[in-house]
C-alpha cells in the first residue's frame, strides 16, 4: 500500500500571523535516495561568542576550555591560526573590530554597518535568488547579550551593503513571536491585553491540528504522535518564554518581565552589571532552544545568534558545575577586588598571561563552550533528524566565531590573529572530526567556504588576490 504523502512545507496557519511548521514526518519523505538528498535544504547560520579564546589555549584541544565541545568533534571541523588583521580600523574599539570582521572577514563600516555582507546572506543570495519559499522568517536574528554599544558587537548577519539583515531579537518572547506570531486583538483594552496573556498561539491552529490527528488524516499513527508531541514542545516554549501562568479560576498571571535586562539597563555607562549565572544560563537556553525549534520546523534557514556580545561586561556569580564536576565558583567582582568595568569578567581577558594559570578565564570560556554546544546539540538529536538520514546539524553549515584570538589591546596582530573558529560539515561538504591549524586569513578561509556553498561572489576587495584554503574541503 502507498504512503499518502504531504509537504515538507506544509504550515498550521492560525489567526492573525500564526504559522506553526510541522516536524520530518514519515509522509513528507520520499522512497528515492537522490530526491531525499536533494530534498534536504541549504542552510547557513552564524554563531557568536564574546570575547574569545586565547590562542594558546586552542593548542589545548579538547584537553582544555574546548572540552564541552568533545562529544560532537565528529560533526566539527575546529580551525586554529585563522587571522583576522586585516579586520582592524584605527581608532575604533578592538572588540568591536573583531566582532565586525566575525563572518564578514571586514573592518567596520562606521558604527551602524559592517564593511560587507556575512557568509549566511551570500550564500542564502546564491541558493534562494528569488526569495525563500512562503511562510518563513528570511533571517532570524537572536542571542543573549548586554554589552550594547556598536550594533556589530550584537548582530551577526548582514546584507551585501552591510545593513543588518534581520531585527535582533533579545527576548524570548520577542524571538517566540518572531517565529510562530501573534493572535491580534483589535483594540487596546486593558482586558483585551489580558486576554492575550491567556491566549496561545496554538488556540487558533486546534481544527488544522484536529484534522492531522483525526480519523480523516492522511497521516499514520506514528506521526500523528509526533505533531501532538511537537505542539506540546511549543506551548511549553510558550509558556517559558511568557511565563504563562494558568490559575484554577482561568485569570492569568501578567507575565512578568524577563529577568534579565534589556536595553539601556543593560549597559549603564558601560559600566557592567552583576549576573547571577543560573539566571544568564536560563534565559540563554530558552533562547537557543527557540532558535533551534524554529529551525527543525523549517521556519528559517539563515541567520545568527549570539550567547555575550562583543567586550562583553558582566560581573558573574554562581557555582558552574560541567559533567557532574564543580569547574568553578564565579564572583568576578570579589576575584577583581574591584566594581564597575574593572569587577566584570571582561578584565580577565585583558589579564591573560600565557605564562600563568588564568584560572577564571579559563572558567569562563569553558562555560561558553558548554553553552555553544547546547545549541548545536539541539540540532543533533531524534527531532533534528533529516530525509537523508543525518541531522540539521550536518547538513548545514555552522560558522562559529568570535572577536579576539588573545584579548589584549597593546598588539592588534596578537590580538587579531588565531581567531577561534569551528564549522560543520554542511551536508559533507567540508572536513570534519579534526582541528586543523589552517594558517590563513579569515577572508581566505571564508572564500573558501563560499566557493564549497556554490557561491561566486566573493568577500573582500575585487582587486585582491584570493588564496583557496583546500585544506578544510572535503
Amino acid at each position: 500500500m502507498n504512503t499518502p504523502r504531504i509537504n515538507r512545507r506544509t504550515l498550521l496557519k492560525g489567526l492573525g500571523a500564526v504559522t506553526i511548521g510541522l516536524p520530518l514526518l514519515e509522509e513528507m519523505i520520499l522512497p528515492a535516495t537522490a530526491a531525499q538528498s536533494k530534498a534536504v535544504p541549504v542552510r547557513a547560520f552564524n554563531v557568536f561568542f564574546g570575547l574569545g579564546i586565547p590562542a594558546p589555549l586552542q593548542t589545548e584541544g579538547f584537553d582544555g576550555v574546548l572540552e564541552p565541545l568533545k562529544p560532537l568533534r565528529d560533526k566539527l571541523l575546529i580551525m586554529r591560526k585563522v587571522d583576522q588583521v586585516r579586520c582592524d580600523q584605527s581608532g575604533i574599539n578592538a572588540h568591536f573590530d573583531g566582532a565586525s570582521g566575525a563572518f564578514t572577514a571586514e573592518p567596520p563600516n562606521g558604527e551602524a554597518q559592517s564593511g560587507g555582507p556575512s557568509i549566511d546572506q551570500v550564500i542564502r543570495k546564491t541558493h534562494y535568488p528569488k526569495g525563500l519559499p512562503p511562510g518563513m522568517v528570511p533571517t532570524l536574528v537572536g542571542g543573549t547579550f548586554f554589552r550594547r554599544s556598536r550594533i556589530s558587537r550584537y548582530v551577526h548577519s548582514y546584507n551585501q551593503d552591510g545593513t543588518v539583515a534581520g531585527m535582533m531579537q533579545e527576548r524570548p518572547r520577542d524571538l517566540f513571536e518572531r517565529v510562530f506570531g501573534t493572535i491580534e486583538l483589535s483594540g487596546d483594552s486593558k482586558d483585551l491585553r489580558r486576554e492575550r496573556l491567556k491566549r496561545s498561539v496554538l488556540d487558533s491552529v486546534v481544527e488544522q491540528y484536529k484534522f492531522y490527528t483525526g480519523a480523516n488524516s492522511p497521516l499514520g499513527s506514528a506521526s500523528k504522535g509526533r505533531i501532538k508531541e511537537h505542539l506540546d514542545r511549543i506551548r511549553e516554549f510558550e509558556q517559558r518564554a511568557y511565563e504563562m501562568k494558568r490559575m484554577t479560576d482561568g485569570a492569568p498571571k501578567p507575565p512578568p518581565q524577563s529577568k534579565l535586562a534589556h536595553g539601556g539597563p543593560a549597559d549603564p555607562g558601560g559600566e557592567g552589571i552583576d549576573m547571577p549565572l543560573n539566571d544568564l544560563v536560563s534565559e540563554w537556553r530558552l533562547m537557543a532552544d527557540l532558535y533551534a525549534l524554529a529551525i527543525q520546523m523549517d521556519r528559517t534557514r539563515f541567520g545568527s545568534i549570539t550567547f555575550l556580545a562583543a567586550g562583553e561586561r558582566l560581573r558573574v556569580k554562581g557555582r558552574y558545575d560541567y559533567d557532574g564536576r564543580k569547574v568553578f565558583e564565579f564572583d568576578d567582582a570579589r576575584q577583581h577586588n574591584a566594581s564597575g568595568s574593572k569587577g566584570c569578567s571582561h578584565e580577565w581577558w585583558h589579564k591573560f598571561n600565557e605564562n600563568k594559570k588564568n584560572e577564571q578565564l579559563r572558567a569562563h570560556a569553558h562555560l561558553k563552550m558548554r553553552e555553544i554546544a547546547y545549541f548545536l546539540h539541539r540540532l543533533n538529536g531524534k527531532d533534528a533528524m533529516e530525509t537523508n538520514g543525518k541531522t540539521i546539524l550536518e547538513n548545514s553549515l555552522i560558522t562559529i566565531s568570535t572577536e579576539s584570538g588573545d584579548g589584549r589591546h597593546n598588539d592588534v596582530k596578537r590580538e587579531l590573529s588565531g581567531v577561534f573558529h569551528a564549522i560543520t560539515s554542511a551536508n559533507g561538504r567540508f572536513k570534519t572530526g579534526r582541528i586543523m591549524d589552517v594558517k590563513a586569513e579569515g577572508i581566505d578561509v571564508y572564500n573558501t567556504m563560499l566557493a564549497g556553498m556554490g557561491a561566486k561572489d566573493r568577500l573582500g576587495p575585487k582587486n585582491r588576490q584570493h588564496r583557496a584554503v583546500d585544506g578544510i574541503r572535503a
